[in-house]
């Protein structure tokens, strides 16, 4: 099979996955783990970053994002130069990863909410890295006694590393 769509011209490379616990989004009572995926040469700026957390918190107090109460985490991936997917990723139903998918396309530009016909994109390999850990991370908690002392460890159990 040789027709795929794969351009031919198209050469993969490394990103990072790095988890930033400081950047946290906590949503009484629930909580966001972040993470950010971006070239090992690349940085977010905490600006574009705290512009995220902040139009996060927004969207939830509007009621266009309804997750008060919803554990997860968000994954903040620099793409290119100057585009940002912001991936809001939460447990629901026990064992079901619920998505909300917003654009930035440059630094000086909106945050939007990303919607797609019926067969959409779910994440690309890079985030992969993060999303793999949290399904883990997520299994091991619903195997837990599930108390405070279980979600703590839920919290802490986050992954960095070259995808």
């Amino acid at each position: 099979m040789t027709n795929t769509s794969v351009h031919p011209d198209y050469l993969h490379y490394d990103k990072e996955v790095v988890a930033l616990p400081e950047s946290d989004v906590e949503l009484s009572p629930g909580r966001l783990k972040w993470y950010e995926v971006r070239e090992a040469t690349a940085a977010i700026t905490e600006k574009v970053r705290e512009e995220g957390r902040e139009f996060l918190r927004h969207e939830v107090a509007a009621g266009d994002l309804a997750i008060t109460g919803d554990l997860g985490y968000v994954i903040q991936h620099l793409c290119g130069d100057s585009f940002y997917f912001l991936i809001v990723c939460t447990w629901r139903n026990n064992n079901e990863m619920w998505q909300t998918l917003y654009a930035k396309d440059g630094h000086d530009a909106p945050i939007t909410r990303v919607e797609f016909g019926p067969h959409r994109p779910v994440v690309c390999v890079w985030e992969m890295g993060a999303v793999l850990h949290e399904q883990r991370a997520w299994i091991r908690y619903l195997k837990s006694t599930r108390d405070d002392r279980a979600l703590d460890a839920w919290l802490e159990d986050r992954f960095t590393g070259t995808v």
